[in-house]
């Protein structure tokens, strides 16, 4: 079983910056351990839809970002330790929201939510005006 477990978070001022881990671990129904998994990050707020914040492949190396984080968050992978991190800067009250690391079947990087058949718990950031 694939097992992810976020980290980070926390009460920020908006402008500050704060950063975010995933550890994941285990393996599929298959066989097929996280380093062939695409890994990303979605976040929720009360009240809205899950929504795509950034993603690393595990394929190329290619990253993708949602429209709202795109140059003030990023992503990255340690494909040795199994860990992503989202660096996230120039925060604004509108990115607090619960913080979820999820992984998909994919080797290549995807926005959709239904295309990720794992997540974490999910760790709060809450940034202050």
């Amino acid at each position: 079983q694939v097992q992810l477990v976020e980290s980070g978070g926390g009460l920020v001022q908006a402008g500050g910056s704060t950063r975010l881990s995933c550890e994941a671990s285990g393996r599929d129904a298959s066989g097929r351990g996280v380093s062939r998994r695409t890994l990303a990050w979605f976040r929720q707020a009360p009240g809205k839809e899950r929504e795509f914040v950034a993603a690393y492949s595990a394929s190329n190396h290619d990253t993708q970002y949602g429209d709202s984080v795109r140059g003030r968050f990023a992503i990255s992978r340690d494909f040795a330790k199994n860990t992503i991190s989202l660096r996230m800067n120039n925060l604004r009250p509108e990115d607090t929201a619960a913080y979820f690391c999820a992984a998909t079947w994919s080797p290549m990087v995807t926005t959709v939510v239904k295309d990720y058949d794992y997540w974490g718990q999910g760790t709060q950031v809450t940034v202050s005006s």
